[in-house]
């Protein structure tokens, strides 16, 4: 629950869109209902119908002088011992009975101009055409013509969003194999090194041995920023001299590994476009050589994806899956953007499992994916 919690409060970019969206469709077209509150727990504590019977005997007293407005006053004076008898007009009948008071709630109908307008937010949020319109149609299945409130399409929303991504929400596998390679690829930018320290301290602390292979040999700023990651969690790290070349490293990383008895060799690769087809070349490499040492290698492909990129992040798994076999999928820096429907457009188009979403820069901003969670951080709703 406490990451629950930083995970709302960190995607307010992508709640606070959807929220005003929706506030805005409701209240354009729609109308003001008055509901009465009745409080929860008198109601919970009822278990039939029977106990509330002696609550009703005031209401029936109108009944005899029915011809008459005058004798209205009676009823008032058998409530009056009542706390709740001061505020008779501010709420209906069940109201004054259960001590409730009344609310105004605005409700639009569930119609096609609605719906298309529902469609139109979704896709905003990078959701994508197509998983927008399946999931309006399925939230608008049995309740078209219906009047809702922005807190009732919001639960509707968060529904549909988590039974698209429950299938999809999976750690990463650990297996008996030992050392299990896991080759971390993703664009520049996108938060790998991050996430390959985050991982690998996590999997340390969890009572694994974990090595870590810097295989972005051209940027000596993600070396730095590993070594310092295995400094604070306890876990080597393999370098080779800038410039060298990283397939070679990913070599001799596994031969280590190896000789350790690792349980974990985490490969790092340098950033690439999806469009160089130099860089991609060095990748597909990599992973050639490495199935010298062990022919089963690598035993996990994950691909980090930046939240801000939205729809690019689609484009991104396409190129990536074809040269590298993805087998999973980490997003992160989903605290910095509104695009966080895009995450929702993967599960739906891919299937590939979400093993983690990031939030932040600190360890524990790295956590396993939450279907249910991510829909309600995502739409603004409470625990």
């Amino acid at each position: 629950m406490s990451f629950f919690k930083k995970l709302k409060s960190k995607m307010f970019k992508s709640s606070s869109k959807l929220e005003e969206g929706l506030d805005a469709i409701v209240e354009d077209g729609g109308a003001e209902e008055a509901v009465d509150m009745v409080p929860e727990a008198p109601v919970e504590a009822a278990p039939a119908p029977t106990p509330v019977e002696p609550t009703r005997p005031p209401a029936p007293a109108p009944v005899p002088p029915a011809a008459k407005a005058e004798p209205a006053p009676e009823p008032a004076k058998t409530e009056a011992p009542k706390p709740e008898a001061p505020k008779p007009e501010s709420a209906g009948l069940l109201g004054r009975l259960m001590g409730g008071e009344r609310k105004t709630v605005v409700r639009r109908e569930l119609d096609d101009e609605m719906l298309e307008s529902l469609e139109e937010l979704l896709i905003s949020t990078d959701m994508g055409v197509d998983t927008a319109l399946r999931v309006t149609a399925n939230m608008a299945e049995g309740r078209y013509g219906k009047r809702l409130s922005t807190e009732e399409i919001k639960r509707l929303l968060a529904d549909e969003i988590t039974r698209i991504m429950e299938p999809v929400a999976k750690p990463m596998p650990l297996y008996a194999k030992r050392p299990q390679v896991v080759l971390v690829v993703g664009v520049n930018g996108s938060g790998k090194t991050t996430t390959i320290g985050k991982l690998a301290s996590q999997f340390k602390a969890a009572g694994k041995s974990v090595v870590i292979a810097a295989g972005d040999t051209f940027r000596a700023a993600a070396v730095e920023q590993l070594q310092v990651w295995g400094e604070r969690a306890g876990v080597p790290v393999l370098t080779a001299p800038e410039g060298s070349d990283p397939a070679s490293l990913a070599f001799d990383a596994l031969k280590k590994a190896q000789q350790d008895g690792a349980d974990l060799l985490m490969i790092d690769t340098a950033g690439r476009l999806q469009n160089r087809a130099d860089l991609m070349e060095e990748l597909a490499k990599i992973v050639r050589v490495i199935r010298k040492v062990d022919d089963t290698a690598p035993h996990n492909t994950l691909l980090v994806l930046d939240a801000t990129t939205g729809q690019n992040a689609l484009s991104q798994v396409e190129t990536f899956q074809k040269l590298a076999d993805v087998s999973g999928l980490v997003m992160t820096k989903l605290d910095g953007t509104a695009r966080g429907g895009v995450l929702v457009a993967l599960a739906d188009k891919f299937g590939l499992p979400i093993h983690a979403i990031g939030v932040g820069e600190q360890i524990d901003d790295l956590a396993p994916f939450d279907p249910e969670d991510y829909a309600r951080a995502l739409t603004g709703l409470d625990a």
